[in-house]
């Protein structure tokens, strides 16, 4: 009685006594280690646990300390692993387990709603009725192409040079060609903010329920790139230093992943209809020459199989009467002799086998 006193008084005490009823043997309770306390009066007094397997893990028994009464109970009591603890692996979802190497062609994983690799697209009917109801054009005027833009470019850039006569002439000149407001607004487009964006999303097929997000892009890229089809991959070596995108055969991408990836046409390449990086090669370049013809025959080693055992039938064989009746008479009768060795002859049938016929019988 006075045990159970001292340890309802005394809560180290208390909590020990608790390990022990918890431990399936007393000496699996070992020294006390150090309390933590918790919030709203809880404290966790932990114990050395010495049971095999277990190596570090500690008794922790929870106590509440209600001070308005001056009275320790137990909340609870567990086996929780210590900072040297042996854990086993952590647990991985099977989802988060499972490679893409893992699927078949008739297995289908689906594909989560709220996926961080997906957004949703741009609404282009929505867009093209909402500028048919405000008024606003359809589309925005025919772009100059690449080589206009070029040109463009290169005749500002001799204009400019022989404009260049003076500090004054100069000062004049820049300032003519600084845009109002209204004719930058006008150059940039933003008169017609929606127009664009419907163009932009019908020229890049961005107008599907749900397009990649810069995030999915990355990923495919990072993984495309560090591919077998990436530049290290055994193939870009036999390339002789020429990339895929010198390459004839070479469809480059849309959008961002154009800057470093497009798809192989040439059906005599291990690449064919597959995604390849820019700096990616193969023996199969447009550019590499096939090689020279030669007058010389080689002839190959001979290839032999002495895995399989082939079983060839033979055809009847065509014999003399005589031989067939010898190799009948030895499976059905034993000859005659006489006291000198000599062969009587035996009948097989119609037939009779003489004495040069059958052999000598061995006198032993």
């Amino acid at each position: 009685m006075n045990d159970v006193e001292t340890a309802v008084t005394d809560p180290r005490l208390m909590a020990h006594a608790v390990a022990y009823e918890v431990a399936d043997d007393d000496t699996q309770v070992g020294d006390f280690i150090g309390v933590h306390e918790l919030e709203d009066g809880v404290s966790d007094f932990r114990f050395a646990a010495h049971i095999p397997g277990y190596e570090g893990w500690q008794w922790s028994v929870m106590l509440y300390h209600d001070e308005d009464r001056g009275v320790w109970t137990v909340s609870e009591s567990s086996l929780i692993p210590g900072e040297d603890s042996l854990m086993p692996p952590q647990w991985i979802p099977w989802k988060d387990r499972l490679l893409p190497s893992d699927l078949a062609v008739t297995d289908s994983l689906g594909t989560e709603t709220d996926d961080p690799r997906l957004e949703e697209g741009f609404d282009s009917e929505a867009a093209e009725a909402e500028m048919a109801k405000s008024g606003e054009p359809a589309g925005e005027p025919d772009k100059p192409t690449e080589s206009e833009e070029r040109q463009e470019s290169d005749e500002q850039a001799e204009s400019a040079d022989s404009s260049e006569k003076g500090d004054g002439e100069q000062g004049e000149s820049s300032a003519e060609s600084e845009p109002t407001d209204e004719t930058a607004a006008t150059s940039t487009g933003t008169d017609e903010p929606l127009a664009s964006k419907v163009r932009v999303a019908n020229e890049f097929e961005l107008s599907r329920r749900r397009v990649l997000t810069p995030l999915g892009r990355a990923q495919a890229a990072e993984r495309w790139y560090a591919g077998p089809h990436g530049p290290k991959s055994l193939s870009t070596k036999t390339a002789d230093g020429l990339a895929c995108q010198t390459c004839g055969f070479f469809i480059p991408l849309q959008g961002e992943l154009n800057l470093m990836f497009g798809v192989c046409a040439n059906k005599w390449s291990p690449d064919d209809g597959r995604v390849v990086s820019r700096d990616h090669g193969c023996g199969e370049h447009s550019e590499i020459e096939p090689p020279e013809p030669s007058n010389l025959w080689i002839q190959s080693k001979p290839a032999y199989d002495d895995m399989h055992i082939d079983i060839v039938e033979q055809a009847p064989r065509e014999e003399r009467g005589d031989i067939e009746a010898i190799e009948n008479a030895e499976g059905a009768e034993s000859g005659t002799f006489d006291d000198n060795g000599h062969y009587l002859g035996v009948r097989n049938g119609n037939v009779i086998m003489f004495l040069s016929q059958m052999p000598d019988r061995d006198d032993d």
